[in-house]
This record gives structure tokens, C-alpha cells and sequence, in this order.
């Protein structure tokens, strides 16, 4: 039986608050899809804390919980696998976020009211609650984005974004091998140079009290020069594989 929508969610060392998370997330698909099928499909990247434990301790309790281990791979690695699980669940809308309870539940009727609009939406933090060098390295990023593709995207990286399953499915294959260290901008830019407005709403975003960042400071620097590389290559592969994404996507029922 198909989904109407599947919540993606990577989670690593998140022992503090994800139970919370889970709780808010399933309780907006029972409040808002009281008659639906769907599922909230978390990807446990191979936490060192209790994550991982926990998440099989209350799966039972959260019916539309769905839980995926794998080994450590990264933020964007988790994320792509849980796009596969919800693609190959065939589910009609596929919506992510993350777990470490720095968005809002409630902010997903803003995107989910445009879906009939667009088959990619994404929302933007309106006010950014990171550390300093991660808004740099988002404000570079976003002016690599305008100067390599011509293209401007508020947030293109927000792990808040609804996508419509048969949309994805094409983006997920014309995503490069091997997987980029940031899977979303090349999913985000993709959808944009095919010509489909991403809305860029804008939604609350809270200060990180719990868990693990899983990028360290000193790290920053070089993903940044290492997604810039990344983004640069892909340029010359961009529009061979944005035709396949400019048919018109037919609207779910």
C-alpha cells in the first residue's frame, strides 16, 4: 500500500531529545492524517550514545515509527538513505527534517499547503540559531550557488523541505556518485535550474540545547572547499541531467 506522506528525519547522538522529536513529528501525522498511511522513517547514522537503543525501545509505542540502522556515514549519506526507504515505500509526498529539535512541527502546513504548486518546496530560517562559522560557510555557500549556477536559493541546504515522491525518485538518480557530502544543495539546485519554484517560506528555527553536532569546527573550512568542489564539477553535469526533470509532475491524489 502506497504512502501518502513519509517523514524523513537522520538522527545521530541524539539520546537527549529523541523520543521528544519522534513524539512531536508522530503526533502531527495522527493529528493531521488521522485516515492516512504514512510514516515517520528515521535513519540512525550510527550513534555512539543511546540513540540508537532507544529508538527500538519506543518503536512499538509509535506505530508510524520506522527505524533504520546503519553504520556512521554522515548527515547527508543518512539522509539520502532515508529518501530511498520513503521512495521505495511508494510514497506520495516525502517530507525532511532533522532530529535535533530545532524546527517546529507545526511549520510543515506551510509547506504542505504549497504542494499542489510545486514538486519541490523548501523552507528557509528566517533567524539562524548556529555557530558563527556555520552561517559563514551558508552565506558562501549561497553565493557559490548564484556565482557557479546563476541560480539564487535562500536555504538551500534546510533539512525542512517537502518533495513530491515521484519527483524525488527522478532527482535521487540523477543525484552524483559517489553521494556529495551535502546531498540537499544538489537536490535544491537540480529542482531549481529545472525550472520549479521552491517557495523558500520561511519558518522558526530554535537554539541546539541537546546532542551531538556532527561536524566539528575545525572541520568547516574544509567541507566548505570540498562542497565548493563538489558544486563546481557538478556544473558541467547540470543540464543533461535536468531534462529529465522538466516534465510537468502529475499532482498525487
Amino acid at each position: 500500500m502506497s504512502l501518502l506522506l513519509s517523514i524523513v528525519m537522520p538522527a545521530y547522538n541524539e539520546q537527549e531529545v529523541i523520543e521528544t522529536v519522534v513524539k512531536q513529528w508522530t503526533d502531527l501525522l495522527t493529528r493531521q492524517f488521522p485516515a492516512e498511511n504514512t510514516r515517520l522513517i528515521v535513519v540512525n547514522d550510527g550513534s555512539r550514545d543511546k540513540t540508537g537503543i532507544i529508538l527500538d525501545q519506543i518503536k512499538d509505542r509509535y506505530p508510524k515509527l520506522m527505524v533504520v540502522h546503519q553504520p556512521n556515514g554522515g548527515h547527508g549519506n543518512a539522509v539520502v538513505n532515508g529518501y530511498r526507504q520513503a521512495v521505495a515505500l511508494d510514497s506520495d509526498y516525502i517530507f525532511q527534517t532533522d532530529s535535533d529539535d530545532q524546527f517546529i512541527a507545526d511549520d510543515f502546513e506551510k509547506l504542505w499547503s504549497k504542494r499542489d504548486d510545486s514538486p519541490f518546496i523548501l523552507g528557509y530560517r528566517e533567524e539562524r540559531y548556529d555557530a558563527p562559522a556555520r552561517l559563514i560557510i551558508t552565506r558562501i555557500l549561497r553565493l557559490s550557488i548564484a556565482f557557479i549556477y546563476g541560480t539564487y536559493i535562500m536555504d538551500s541546504n534546510i533539512p525542512f523541505r517537502l518533495i513530491r515522491g515521484t519527483f524525488l525518485r527522478k532527482l535521487l538518480a540523477q543525484l552524483p556518485n559517489p553521494t556529495p557530502f551535502a546531498p540537499n544543495i544538489f537536490l535544491a539546485v537540480m529542482a531549481k535550474k529545472a525550472g520549479f519554484d521552491t517557495f523558500d517560506i520561511p519558518i522558526t528555527h530554535k537554539e541546539r540545547l541537546t546532542g551531538t553536532v556532527s561536524i566539528l569546527k575545525w572541520k568547516l573550512l574544509k567541507v566548505c572547499i570540498q562542497s565548493f568542489k563538489e558544486l563546481a564539477q557538478f556544473r558541467f553535469e547540470l543540464s543533461d541531467k535536468v531534462k529529465a526533470l522538466k516534465k510537468p509532475e502529475p499532482v498525487a491524489a
